[in-house]
């Protein structure tokens, strides 16, 4: 995830990655239910306003710890300017621990966004693509999914992941810090996974994402607790849930609710 942009791609969508004891609920506003809609947009699934099944009763596995994100350096394109932590491309193994998948719960992500059959989405700082091929498996061959990060590694980790695993339905964006080049008015669902944090221009980069949505769309962000818990970046880097919920109504989002499921992180659901 190379926003730290990258979900994930991206800490990239980009996208960070220390095993977190005794956290506690993360303290956000209180949210309030979307207005009546009388339909949705093509591609997505209809979303409960009851929270989705409870997390199990298993404790997630200890998490892998993930390293700090490097200084940029000199030679950083125009497109990473503006992003004073990004996450190092030869980093990335360490966002692949084998048990991510226990405690990042991927598909609970999805419902929670309806992200369904022929959905069209993008994964925002993308990183090496950890989300995206799981992304790309739930819209299927009908679907598509954007794979952004503003990192060029990044793009050709991803390139090389799609490709070996025989994904058609994937197309890469090289974005810029406040821009993600994405087509306007395409979007079903947008996700960025621990990306939101390494964002300088929050306002110019949200904004532009609203745009690539469809009226209705939704977007999701996930950040880990600024309580200093789990694997992630060090607490000063973490962002306050409700900071990032003035962030997107400032560019024109509205808030619907925020997801409980996750062990070390929030997730919060905004709509178009």
């Amino acid at each position: 995830m190379a926003r730290v942009t990258s979900s994930t791609a991206g800490w990239v969508l980009g996208v960070w990655v220390v095993a977190g004891a005794g956290l506690r609920a993360e303290q956000s506003p209180a949210p309030r239910d979307p207005a009546p809609n009388p339909g949705r947009p093509q591609g997505l699934m209809s979303v409960p306003r009851t929270p989705p099944r409870p997390a199990p009763d298993a404790t997630p596995p200890a998490p892998v710890p993930r390293a700090q994100a490097r200084p940029t350096t000199p030679g950083q394109t125009s497109q990473q300017r503006g992003h004073g932590r990004l996450f190092q491309p030869q980093d990335l193994g360490m966002l692949e621990g084998p048990d991510r998948e226990a405690w990042q719960r991927p598909e609970l992500i999805m419902d929670a966004l309806g992200i369904g059959d022929g959905s069209v989405v993008a994964d925002l700082g993308a990183g090496g693509g950890w989300f995206t091929v799981r992304l790309a498996k739930r819209v299927g061959p009908n679907g598509v999914v954007y794979a952004e990060d503003i990192q060029p590694q990044m793009i050709e980790a991803i390139q090389r992941r799609v490709q070996r695993e025989g994904l058609g339905n994937v197309s890469t964006v090289l974005g810029a810090a406040d821009h993600p080049a994405l087509p306007q008015g395409r979007l079903d669902a947008a996700l960025m996974v621990d990306t939101f944090h390494e964002v300088e221009d929050t306002r110019s980069l949200l904004t532009n994402v609203r745009a690539a949505l469809k009226p209705g769309g939704r977007l999701g962000i996930i950040e880990y607790r600024s309580d200093g818990g789990g694997p992630g970046p060090s607490p000063e880097e973490r962002t306050p849930s409700a900071q990032v919920v003035r962030a997107a109504e400032a560019a024109g989002f509205r808030f619907v609710r925020q997801e409980q499921f996750l062990p070390y992180q929030y997730m919060l659901v905004f709509t178009r």
